[in-house]
């Protein structure tokens, strides 16, 4: 999603009716900071795809199940000495705890985390 954002897509660019789509909890802050850092028409633009975002898509909570495999993950990336960054670890553990698929263009990022499956886009 924030991915869409960036690149000035619309929700129906990246998302078919057939998706069975959902955010991560710290996607939502993520794309809630992009509003808040956004100045004039930018920011009203951003806002209204944020509202389209939460309007179309269920929101992932960061909950027990995803602190544990949160847990895990940060311990193999330490282990394997392959630090990744924060909201990257939470994004990959809200998917792996839910048994979805992490969509995102930044393949790298969730790259060899054990049980996360990964996608370059929707569609």
């Amino acid at each position: 999603m924030v991915d869409a954002e960036r690149g000035g897509d619309s929700l129906g660019e990246v998302i078919d009716d057939g998706d069975d789509v959902a955010v991560a909890a710290i996607t939502v802050a993520e794309l809630k900071v992009g509003v808040q850092l956004a100045r004039g028409g930018r920011r009203d633009k951003r806002e209204r795809f944020v509202a389209a975002v939460l309007d179309a898509v269920s929101m992932e909570p960061y909950d027990l199940d995803v602190a544990e495999a949160h847990a895990a993950l940060l311990a193999h990336v330490r282990r394997a000495g392959t630090p990744r960054g924060a909201h990257g670890l939470i994004i990959a553990a809200t998917a792996r705890a839910r048994e979805r698929q992490v969509v995102s263009s930044d393949r790298a990022g969730f790259a060899d985390l054990p049980d996360v499956s990964i996608s370059s886009g929707l569609g």
